[in-house]
């Protein structure tokens, strides 16, 4: 199944400096909201209370999110575990409120849904661990940096290599200045969901290179901007639409998978959009300003002694 009925015959290359414009732009704004405005972090990272509640009958999520909201806990993070019938709920304390008093108020909001509301279990979650699971989010994403730089030092040659890197270094960067834009909070999954897009748009662009060293091979007299224009060109039916079949589900599943799941798929919607504007319009323009040639990829020939010697 394509996209198009034809092969598109689009300069990618020639518009490459509109290009970097756009992209500094977003990595340049990116920056500054994170630094001005920062990420709002949610329970996970800033830790809080947790009330463990069970309810006689199977349990309404959003109706339970609704009552807290109602009694000043807009920032509540309400899900489901073990059964239909149980929810946690996460609550940041008011001042140092006590934490039988946060229990109170949360079985009080939810008895106004439903009277048989039982509270099984409060828990407090320590800043510390707020504070370790940063740290651990950070390292994450570093060594999923180190993984791709390790991968793709392998599987391509050092130009294309680092054109890869930096394109996905833009996709993550932009994703955490728009949360940083909109201060929708930022938790596990949407952390999860940038780790996620990271590898979506790392996959991308090592399509349209492996492309590209196809094409190198079969147009042996054709210029760098031409092979990757052509590379591009002949690739950009099969990217979107794996995009588009990404983002149908995705949009689904913000549409209709309720509020908790909200912010990963926001984030995986970012992600996709711009790891395929990076895939098509950034990789291959980086690779191409750092001289990526059909030289660079022909394979190594180390002189032979036996040979030499031969009259």
């Amino acid at each position: 199944m394509e996209f198009f009925r034809r092969t598109p015959n689009i300069d990618f290359m020639g518009k490459r400096r509109i290009t970097y414009v756009i992209t500094a732009l977003l990595m340049i704004g990116s920056f500054v909201l994170l630094a001005t405005r920062g990420l709002n972090f949610g329970i996970d990272f800033t830790g809080g209370v947790v009330v463990e509640v069970s309810y006689p009958n199977t349990a309404d999520v959003d109706q339970a999110r609704d009552a807290l909201a109602q009694a000043g806990f807009e920032e509540a993070q309400v899900q489901s575990f073990g059964s239909s019938r149980d929810l946690a709920v996460r609550v940041t304390p008011e001042n140092d409120e006590d934490v039988n008093e946060v229990s109170r108020r949360v079985a009080a909001a939810l008895a106004q849904v439903d009277p048989g509301v039982q509270v099984r279990r409060t828990e407090v979650v320590g800043p510390q661990v707020g504070e370790d699971l940063t740290e651990q989010g950070g390292l994450a994403i570093l060594f999923t940096f180190i993984g791709i730089l390790i991968y793709v030092g392998f599987r391509f040659e050092k130009k294309m290599a680092a054109g890869t890197v930096l394109a996905a270094l833009h996709d993550p960067i932009v994703i955490l200045g728009f949360f940083a834009a909109t201060q929708l909070t930022f938790d596990l999954s949407v952390l999860a969901s940038v780790l996620a897009v990271i590898g979506y748009s790392i996959n991308d662009t090592v399509v349209v290179f492996d492309r590209v060293r196809e094409v190198f091979r079969e147009m042996r007299k054709a210029t760098p901007t031409q092979v990757l224009n052509a590379a591009i060109n002949q690739t950009l039916s099969r990217t979107l639409m794996t995009s588009f079949s990404v983002l149908f589900v995705v949009v689904s599943l913000y549409a209709f998978a309720g509020e908790s799941l909200k912010g990963f798929s926001i984030a995986i919607i970012i992600g996709v959009l711009i790891g395929t504007y990076s895939s098509i319009f950034v990789a291959g323009a980086l690779a191409h300003d750092l001289g990526v040639n059909a030289q660079d990829l022909m394979p190594v020939k180390h002189d032979d002694p036996e040979l030499d010697a031969l009259p």
